[in-house]
């Protein structure tokens, strides 16, 4: 029997602009053994019934004043169904993250229990221009677990497995054995994705990414920023 996999993310109202390209994604992907779920934590019903006469499976996930609390929530919601139902992985798809549709064979062939593919976003860099960084990190300094983005040649030139130290949760690939190990969190001005990792690592659960598995980001077309969001 393939790998029973449980694909989904937490979502809102927010993210309402990628909806019908998100859920075109998800219908296409190839792999046969896989459920889909979104946890909308919106204030009201609204999203979710959009989301629901897409054909989509959806929850509703609690809401708190803080944008954090209700990610994190909404993901440990995902976490605990992937668990109690058994599910051999957890995809974290974001909603504004498209992937290719044989996304999930590409990186169940490297049998690790924690692996990510590539997509990109925005650095805001000191003279408040931007440059795109891949939002996948090796580990530059084991000391203080700083860390760097993948460099041109890692990203382009050396395409396929790497060990990474952090990335995103946008296109991750959890196994149950680390989701039994480790539960969504985040700490003050922070974000859950960092922590996932950092728990991890003290844990000594090593984390990959297949630099060959580019998504596509649609960080161009969003409405709301996260300045905005996380009120």
């Amino acid at each position: 029997m393939p790998p029973k996999i449980l694909v989904g993310c937490p979502t809102s109202f927010h993210k309402e602009y990628a909806l019908k390209q998100y859920v075109e994604a998800i219908k296409s992907l190839t792999y046969s053994s896989c459920d889909i779920l979104l946890i909308d934590n919106s204030r009201d019903h609204e999203y979710l019934y959009k989301i629901r006469d897409l054909k989509i499976p959806v929850a509703k996930g609690p809401y708190f004043d803080s944008a954090r609390d209700r990610i994190v929530a909404s993901r440990n919601l995902l976490r605990k169904k992937a668990l109690d139902e058994d599910y051999d992985y957890f995809f974290s798809l974001e909603q504004d993250v498209l992937p290719p549709k044989d996304i999930l064979e590409k990186l169940l062939k490297h049998n690790k229990k924690l692996i990510t593919a590539v997509y990109f976003a925005h650095n805001v860099l000191e003279n408040n221009s931007r440059e795109l960084i891949p939002l996948v990190y090796k580990l530059s300094d084991p000391k203080t677990l700083s860390m760097r983005p993948l460099n041109e040649n890692e990203l382009w030139q050396k395409q396929g497995l790497q060990e990474i130290i952090s990335a995103g949760l946008g296109c991750l690939l959890i196994h149950k054995d680390v989701l039994k190990e480790i539960e969504f969190r985040y700490e003050k001005n922070s974000f859950d994705d960092r922590w996932f990792f950092i728990d991890c690592h003290k844990k000594n659960i090593k984390a990959f990414a297949d630099t060959s598995i580019k998504c596509k980001h649609l960080i161009f077309n969003r409405t709301v920023p996260w300045s905005k969001i996380e009120k």
